[in-house]
């Protein structure tokens, strides 16, 4: 039986959230083409009862903080380069090659990396050839896997890689288990990502949102959660003329969130103003960012 923790880091925007969702056949973790989308370090499970169980972390891209919500992020990065056992270090392969090797350089990680080269349907084979070359070439680089994560190409391949670098163990968590997260989180992330789909680049990061009510009755579950933003005009974008935008996100996250669940759900959103809440440590904590 082998058994470990397989953490995924790279640059904001290099497919680290639809790798995690491509290798589990689960949406675990929202997607946008946004960057920063991910805010914590998410944990999926990949269990084959009696041959492994592969703990993977999505977690957000790396970047210089700016505010105390970015410093929270960078604190999910830290915690899972501490308990890895494997790291994947994913690169869009479209990306400056050299950012990518002095990031993964930076990060000093003393487990087996295997560099991920994704995206890799989208250029010429040459090009492919170049980037596993260079990072062939480096220090940290244990393997090399090239990918298509939103084609869920070549997954068998990097499955197979990981397998052979994981550690013999007992499983960490029941073989039934997806994720060690409750539900209320990926409903909140489900109402987040409708956000991001939505809205321009200003109102995504302006915004976070609290599940307030989860109540399973006997025909739906009712869920009542509010979406925070900074400043009474983003509460007015978010509203829409005539309520039409809040209507938007409240059927598009319904339809997911009904679909996760597998049952009906009743989904009533509120729009609060908490002014500079990414940079106070008690709204911060309020809204899961610990």
């Amino acid at each position: 039986m082998k058994a470990g923790f397989v953490n995924i880091f790279g640059k904001p925007n290099a497919g680290k959230s639809t790798l995690l969702n491509a290798l589990l056949g689960e949406k675990l973790a929202i997607v946008s083409s946004k960057v920063q989308t991910t805010r914590d370090r998410i944990k999926g499970f990949l269990t084959s009862p009696g041959a492994y169980q592969i703990i993977f972390s999505d977690t957000p891209g790396i970047i210089e903080p700016k505010y105390k919500l970015h410093e929270r992020m960078m604190h999910s990065v830290k915690s899972a380069l501490e308990d890895a056992d494997v790291a994947i270090l994913l690169v869009d392969i479209k990306d400056d090659l050299e950012e990518n090797h002095q990031l993964f350089a930076s990060l000093r990680l003393k487990v087996p990396c295997i560099v991920v080269l994704n995206k890799t349907d989208t250029v010429k084979a040459t090009v492919v050839e170049a980037a596993a070359k260079f990072f062939g070439a480096q220090s940290y680089c244990k393997k090399i896997v090239t990918i298509s994560a939103l084609k869920e190409s070549n997954l068998d391949a990097l499955k197979g890689a990981i397998l052979e670098l994981l550690p013999e163990g007992d499983p960490f968590y029941s073989e039934d288990d997806l994720t060690d997260l409750p539900t209320k989180f990926f409903v909140g992330e489900m109402i987040r990502e409708k956000i991001y789909q939505l809205f321009g680049d200003e109102i995504p990061y302006h915004s976070a949102v609290m599940v307030n009510e989860f109540k399973e009755k006997d025909t739906l579950i009712k869920i009542q959660a509010d979406i925070i933003v900074q400043r009474e005009t983003q509460k007015a974008i978010l509203i829409g003329e005539g309520g039409k935008m809040i209507k938007k996100i409240g059927t598009l996250a319904r339809e997911d969130i009904e679909a996760f669940l597998q049952q009906k759900v009743f989904l009533q959103l509120f729009i609060k103003v908490r002014p500079k809440w990414r940079d106070n440590d008690q709204q911060l904590k309020e809204y899961g960012y610990y």
